[in-house]
């Protein structure tokens, strides 16, 4: 576990260990080469996958041009999904996560962070979080007083929480966290954990990482909505006792679903559709709606 920092001072000395520290102090100041791992353009988009869509364009707090997508439900419209993504490539990979919600008759609002896709910018900590809040705005502004839904996956999850905390949960019926973590701090120190090379540099490194963006700090804001934790048993990227610590901190009412046998954000495209059903439910209750008419379904 990364919770303290033994040793910090006599490791800091090393030479070498400076260097990292002042890398790492690069990376704050806007270098997010080893935390971001975005794809520019997009490989395919949802008419690929049998769905319409409508592409959209918005700015961040900042002025930075971001892109996202709105997929229109089918049939009986339920609600609207505010989809925060996880790491790595972008909304055409990770839209795999909610090509379904359309059919079950919800409307999907995705969007890429700065530096993702088509979205303009370089992606850093600061910048991604200042996305976030500027969706949930957007979002509202569009829906012009409408209730809706959010779900984040892993770093999504983190970046959706601050926004809430941020911006208030004004509209908001529901919150679902998938596979996310509640401190970036201790994220980072396991990561650094995991190599022999970083190992010793885990808890000076990890000390540099700004908490105040951290899931942990924002998600008591959340209560009273509703809000479902989702996290698999297996997940190596993000343990599940990232999940329940996460969970632990958040206030009433809140659900913990554990997908047995889940590896990271697994549980919403597996074969068995007993986690998408759960959602639905989730989201459901929270939006009124009887299960009666919802169907679950990717073809």
């Amino acid at each position: 576990m990364c919770r303290s920092a033994p040793h910090l001072r006599s490791v800091a000395r090393a030479p070498f260990l400076w260097f990292c520290l002042l890398g790492l102090l690069a990376l704050q100041s806007g270098c997010a080469s080893v935390l971001f791992f975005p794809e520019v353009g997009l490989e395919r988009t949802p008419a690929d996958l049998g769905l319409a869509y409508e592409e959209v364009a918005f700015n961040s707090l900042d002025g930075t041009r971001l892109h996202g997508w709105w997929l229109p439900a089918q049939g009986e419209v339920l609600g609207t999904v505010l989809f925060y993504h996880g790491n790595a490539q972008n909304i055409a990979s990770h839209i795999g996560h909610v090509r379904w919600l359309p059919k079950a008759g919800y409307n999907v609002f995705l969007f890429d962070y700065r530096g993702y896709g088509k979205s303009s910018g370089v992606a850093s900590l600061a910048g991604v979080h200042r996305d976030g809040r500027a969706a949930l705005n957007f979002l509202r502004g569009r829906l012009r007083g409408d209730d809706f839904v959010v779900l984040g996956q892993s770093i999504g999850g983190a970046i959706a929480t601050y926004s809430l905390a941020a911006e208030g949960v004004a509209h908001v019926r529901a919150v679902a966290l998938d596979s996310s973590f509640a401190s970036y701090r201790q994220i980072t120190c396991e990561k650094l954990g995991q190599m022999i090379l970083t190992w010793p540099l885990k808890w000076p490194l990890s000390y540099l990482m700004p908490e105040r963006y951290s899931a942990g700090r924002g998600v008591g804001k959340i209560a009273p909505v509703p809000l479902l934790v989702i996290h698999g048993s297996a997940d190596r990227t993000v343990p599940i006792r990232h999940g329940e610590q996460l969970f632990d901190l958040a206030g009433p009412p809140k659900t913990f679903l554990r997908v047995q046998g889940g590896r990271h954000t697994s549980g919403l495209t597996m074969r068995d559709d007993q986690y998408r059903r759960y959602l639905l439910n989730f989201f459901g209750r929270a939006l009124g709606h009887r299960p009666a008419t919802w169907a679950v379904t990717d073809d």
